[in-house]
C-alpha cells in the first residue's frame, strides 16, 4: 500500500465533531477498548449500570443487552452534541438506555444507586477528577464495582507522540501541547493517590496495551483533525506546510507503517474501584 501524500484531502470538515468521532474514531479505538471494559465489568442480568463521559454511547451500548430485561443503562455526559447522537444510535439499534446532559462531579442519582460505573478515557476531561471520582463511588452500591481506563502518558503513545512533536514543530506549540490531553501524565501512584483523596480504598491499577490501526498516515491526522479543534489550524496552514507535517509523521511512523496502512500501540491503565 502506497502511503503518498492526497494533495486533493478537503481539510476543512463541515460534519459535527460528535458524529465524525462516532464515525472515525469510536470503530478504530474506543469500540475495542469498550470491549475490553465491559469483559472486565462482568455484567450480569439485572445490574443496574452508569456510563460517565459516555460520548456517543459506545460502552452503553455493549453494556445494554447484558442487564437484560430487568436492568437498566444510564449514559452521561455534559456534550449535548454527543449525546444527540448517542440517541439516535441508540434509538435505530432499539436499545433502552437513558441519556442524561450533567456534570461527573455533581451527579443528580442517590447513594448505591448502580451495581457498575464505568468510564471510558474520561477521566482526564473532568474539571476535578477526583471530585468526579468520588461521585462515582457514592451512587456505586456496597458490593459494586468503579471501572475506568485512562490512556498512559503520551511517551507511551508513539502515534500521538510524533503527531505533537510535528504540531509543536508546523503549527505551533499550543497545539503540539493538545496532545497530552487525552494522555495525561498520571502514574499509578498518582491515580491510586486520587482514589484515595476520594474515598476509594480498594483499588487495583494494572496495565493494559492495544494496537490502533489507521488507513494511512495521513488518514490518522485527518481523522485527529476532523474529531476536534486542529481541523482548522491544519486547514488554515499552506499545502506546502502540511505535506511536511504529514511526510515528516510519516517518517518517524515509518517503522509502524504496513501494507494494510499504519498501525501503532495504544496503552491505557484500567482502574478498578471495590467498595
Amino acid at each position: 500500500m502506497s502511503d503518498s501524500t492526497n494533495q486533493s484531502t478537503d481539510w476543512q470538515f463541515a460534519q459535527a465533531s460528535s458524529e465524525a468521532y462516532e464515525e472515525l474514531f469510536v470503530p478504530v479505538i474506543f469500540s475495542p477498548w469498550a470491549e475490553r471494559l465491559i469483559d472486565r465489568a462482568t455484567i450480569q442480568d439485572g445490574d443496574h449500570v452508569l456510563d460517565i463521559a459516555c460520548g456517543t454511547g459506545i460502552v452503553a451500548r455493549l453494556a445494554t443487552p447484558l442487564v437484560g430485561d430487568t436492568g437498566f443503562v444510564v449514559g452521561v455526559d455534559d456534550d449535548a452534541g454527543m449525546l444527540e447522537v448517542a440517541t439516535e444510535i441508540a434509538a435505530e439499534e432499539q436499545l433502552p438506555i437513558e441519556w442524561m446532559e450533567a456534570d461527573a462531579a455533581d451527579l443528580s442519582f442517590s447513594e448505591e444507586q448502580f451495581d457498575i460505573v464505568l468510564c471510558q478515557q474520561g477521566l482526564p476531561f473532568f474539571e476535578d477528577p477526583i471530585l468526579a471520582l468520588r461521585e462515582m463511588h457514592r451512587v456505586v452500591d456496597a458490593d459494586g464495582r468503579v471501572l475506568l481506563n485512562v490512556g498512559r502518558p503520551l511517551e507511551y503513545q508513539p502515534g500521538w507522540e510524533i503527531l505533537a512533536e510535528s504540531l509543536s514543530r508546523h503549527i505551533g506549540e499550543k497545539w503540539g501541547a493538545m496532545m497530552h490531553g487525552p494522555f495525561p501524565s498520571w502514574d499509578q501512584d498518582e491515580l491510586r493517590r486520587m482514589a484515595y483523596e476520594a474515598g476509594i480504598e480498594n483499588v487495583s491499577i494494572t496495565i493494559d496495551i492495544s494496537s490502533v490501526r489507521f488507513p494511512s498516515v495521513e488518514g490518522f491526522i485527518t481523522r485527529q483533525a476532523a474529531t476536534s479543534p486542529l481541523g482548522q489550524p491544519i486547514g488554515d496552514i499552506s499545502q506546502e506546510v502540511r505535506d511536511e507535517l504529514i511526510q515528516e509523521v510519516r517518517d518517524e511512523l515509518e517503522g509502524y507503517i504496513d501494507d494494510d496502512g499504519v498501525i501503532f500501540p495504544f496503552e491505557s491503565y484500567v482502574v478498578e474501584a471495590y467498595q
